[in-house]
């Protein structure tokens, strides 16, 4: 089982991933009856669903030779591994070695397991540390779990460390410029004060003066779960108002990410069927335009962008929020470094 030692650094932390939190993995129609691998966090893993619907998740690596997991089959509640048939079951305990009348690997805990949830069309997987935390009841913003909300969800993979995607949603004046043609950005001004303010579970990013008009604000929360919540206006054309967007970034790599937005309005009746045919017929489209100008200058920044920076007051917000992840890095690793000094040496 994959466990980070005291050569743990903050820095390391902040840069892989912050753990004993939830982040999204994939999208819920990405995971069927075939076993399906893939990397969050640096750490692979297997997903798949059992009989009755439910997804497992465990590490890629059968404990016989290591090969991928996600290359074998389906048993149900066990996945078998192709090499050598070794059965595994979702709490990473291995059910059977079918090559073996009897085996001591029968029983045994071999592999990290991953706890899920499902929410808004989303697998979500808690990564815990190396003290193995049971997970705390996913918490998000109401409008990803209020009926009177409805969202479309948009998962897009970005080939950047996932701090820089924070960064772009901390970084509300860039609506104004890089989105200027949006259907949803193109008003309001181009100069603006910004200001800070403290929430129960992290800040409030936001333009003074100006609300409704452009992105305008942005609220960062950490809770168990690492998110941002904004909205953004319609043109009359397409209703007026205002729609939600709920985002988090989950680290792939420390040079990937995924980015998962979920568009939301709070509509019911005929205007809920309005809003679902706008955006699949008319809007869906523009906001994929926006993610991709998005995608593509964050891609394109220069090599090692955060050591040459010269921020100005427009970037408060994400420094302020870089701060907020970096103390939360330092405070896990500081925690688990005790904890593992507790634990007696090995035999």
């Amino acid at each position: 089982m994959h466990q980070e030692t005291n050569s743990t650094t903050a820095a390391s932390r902040v840069q892989r991933g912050l753990l004993n939190l939830w982040h999204p993995v994939l999208p819920s129609y990405m995971v069927t009856d075939t076993p399906t691998g893939i990397t969050r966090l640096s750490e692979d893993i297997v997903l798949w669903r059992d009989a009755s619907g439910q997804v497992r998740a465990v590490e890629d690596r059968c404990p016989h030779r290591g090969a991928r997991l996600s290359l074998g089959w389906n048993l149900g509640d066990k996945v078998a591994c192709w090499y050598h048939g070794v059965e595994v079951d979702g709490s990473g305990v291995v059910a059977d070695v079918p090559a073996l009348a009897s085996s001591t690997l029968v029983g045994k805990k071999c592999l990290k397991s991953y706890p899920v949830t499902e929410l808004g069309g989303a697998i979500f997987l808690w990564f815990s540390d190396c003290t193995e935390r049971a997970p705390e009841p996913l918490s998000v913003p109401k409008e990803m779990t209020d009926e009177a909300f409805s969202g479309f969800l948009c998962m897009q993979n970005w080939k950047c460390n996932y701090r820089y995607a924070i960064d772009n949603v901390m970084d509300l004046m860039h609506g104004s410029y890089l989105h200027s043609k949006s259907h949803s950005m193109a008003e309001g001004n181009k100069q603006a004060e910004m200001a800070v303010r403290p929430t129960d579970t992290g800040l409030l990013f936001e333009k003074a003066g100006q609300r409704g008009v452009n992105f305008d604000w942005v609220e960062f929360g950490k809770t168990t779960a690492v998110w941002m919540r904004l909205s953004v206006p319609y043109q009359k054309k397409y209703g007026g108002g205002e729609f939600f967007i709920v985002g988090f970034v989950t680290p792939v790599d420390e040079a990937n990410c995924q980015v998962y937005f979920w568009r939301i309005r709070e509509a019911s009746g005929f205007a809920l069927s309005v809003w679902k045919f706008l955006y699949r017929n008319r809007l869906e489209g523009l906001h994929w335009d926006v993610l991709e100008q998005d995608r593509l200058v964050i891609e394109s920044l220069a090599a090692n962008a955060r050591a040459k920076e010269n921020l100005y007051s427009h970037d408060l917000g994400l420094v302020r929020v870089r701060r907020l992840m970096e103390n939360a890095a330092r405070e896990q690793v500081e925690s688990e470094h005790a904890a593992l000094a507790t634990q007696p040496a090995p035999a």
